[in-house]
């Protein structure tokens, strides 16, 4: 890729954004589909299959660090894992605080979540390849918010390796007992935003792995967001159509000591070797 191409690729993304902020030009003469009177589009995704799983709602039990600074000042990116079992519990509530249905707004209008939303929309659906979580098999699951329960989709030969791929190669991923896909049904955000739905998107999209990780370090857990993920391998990983749904974001999440705080210096060993 040459620089000409790259400089007109960042700034087709400047203009994406400044678009849909706030181009008065693209309010001349439309209507989003909720203006128009228009079905909403479901607020979750219905079970993929008939292997639907409950998940505990009682976190009392669980070793919480209830300081709020503390949690704040400590979240930092961890990319390194123990692969020790987690504990059920310790998922559960990592998906809660990702994005649990607190209640509805009106008879079905909305989901008020643990997570803010632009208009509540909640584009997002949830998988997660999964590895040594105490009651699970290894394999691929889908979260099913509205009743807080997990379903399993199967578990392809060789899943270290197909996860790995679907994050750019990046192979430490895989050693994490979690890994969480996010995708986006475009359309529950579009029903209501029309054109200028995929700002928001973004925006929220963020609120979501930063629960995550707030939640995984109140747990003693460690965490790493990832952007850098092949859409088409993670896609055709968990079947969906990369039209409709996509995924575009993941976050590992997997058990840690602290001892091994050094070894995540060995991601960034290109700043001492450049005397960045």
């Amino acid at each position: 890729m040459n620089e000409e191409t790259i400089r007109r690729r960042i700034q087709l993304g400047r203009s994406f954004i400044n678009k849909f902020a706030g181009d008065p030009e693209m309010d001349e003469d439309y209507a989003s589909d909720q203006t128009l009177k228009k079905p909403q589009p479901p607020l979750a995704k219905a079970p993929m299959t008939d292997r639907a799983a409950d998940l505990p709602t009682d976190f009392s039990g669980l070793s919480l660090d209830n300081d709020f600074l503390h949690v704040i000042n400590s979240r930092c990116s961890r990319r390194v894992y123990t692969q020790e079992a987690m504990p059920l519990a310790q998922l559960s509530c990592l998906l809660w605080c990702a994005q649990g249905v607190k209640s509805l707004r009106g008879k079905a209008y909305a989901t008020l979540r643990t997570v803010p939303s632009g208009g509540a929309r909640h584009p997002f659906e949830c998988y997660m390849a999964l590895r040594n979580v105490e009651g699970l098999s290894d394999g691929l699951y889908h979260y099913l918010p509205m009743k807080h329960q997990i379903e399993f989709l199967g578990c392809p030969e060789d899943l270290p390796t197909l996860v790995s791929r679907s994050l750019n190669g990046q192979a430490w991923a895989a050693k994490a007992n979690a890994v969480f896909f996010l995708s986006c049904i475009f359309y529950r955000a579009e029903w209501r935003y029309g054109i200028r739905a995929h700002a928001p998107i973004l925006m929220d999209s963020g609120h979501v792995t930063q629960n995550l990780y707030l939640a995984a370090t109140a747990l003693g857990l460690g965490g790493c967001a990832i952007a850098a993920l092949d859409p088409a391998e993670a896609n055709r990983l968990l079947g969906l159509d990369g039209e409709e749904e996509t995924v575009f974001y993941a976050m590992a999440v997997g058990t840690i000591r602290e001892e091994d705080r050094g070894a995540e210096d060995d991601f960034y060993a290109f700043v001492r070797e450049e005397g960045l």
